[in-house]
């Protein structure tokens, strides 16, 4: 099922042949550097297992990502349910992971954008937040563009203490 388009990008359901280019993208070092590590194999297909079983669950979940030029699988973005310790969660939060030849184009602007309209007026959320390393400033420019403000920093808290990656900060948007 195709969830969303965009001038250049088809937000879809996942299909048994993203699974390789995914483990490829979570595998990548330059991709995952604002991450604690790269993902196995395993582990990608346990992520993979957990964004259909959300789909199931909830009507929503992170889209897989195409182009619809040439029909090339780039990555996902789209919506997850975040419930660990925080005084934010749970909420609906709005991310994005594309690999790196995707990287440059718009295309984590462009289909968050679309995801945000769709959320709000199609899945009738009232709130949707995102968040990254404080380090992470290319998602954390997506997020600005994209309408929605600054909140404050955290320290993630699956994230080491000691870890680089550990100081978050938190965006958020409302439904206009």
């Amino acid at each position: 099922m195709i969830y969303l388009e965009t001038a250049r990008l088809r937000l879809r359901d996942w299909v048994e042949t993203d699974l390789e280019p995914f483990r490829q993208l979570n595998a990548d070092e330059e991709v995952m550097t604002y991450f604690p590590k790269t993902l196995s194999n395993d582990e990608t297909d346990m992520f993979y297992k957990s964004i259909l079983s959300e789909f199931q669950e909830c009507g929503f979940g992170l889209y897989a990502v195409e182009v619809k030029e040439n029909q090339e699988f780039i990555g996902f973005i789209g919506f997850h349910r975040a419930n660990f310790e925080s005084d934010f969660t749970p909420c609906i939060e709005i991310g994005w992971r594309l690999k790196k030849e995707a990287w440059g184009k718009g295309y984590a602007t462009e289909g968050a954008e679309a995801c945000l309209h769709y959320g709000f007026k199609e899945l009738g959320f009232r709130d949707v937040y995102s968040w990254t390393a404080e380090i992470n400033k290319p998602s954390s420019h997506v997020m600005n563009k994209i309408g929605m403000q600054f909140i404050t920093m955290f320290n993630h808290p699956k994230v080491e203490l000691d870890s680089p990656l550990c100081r978050h900060v938190l965006f958020h948007i409302s439904q206009k």
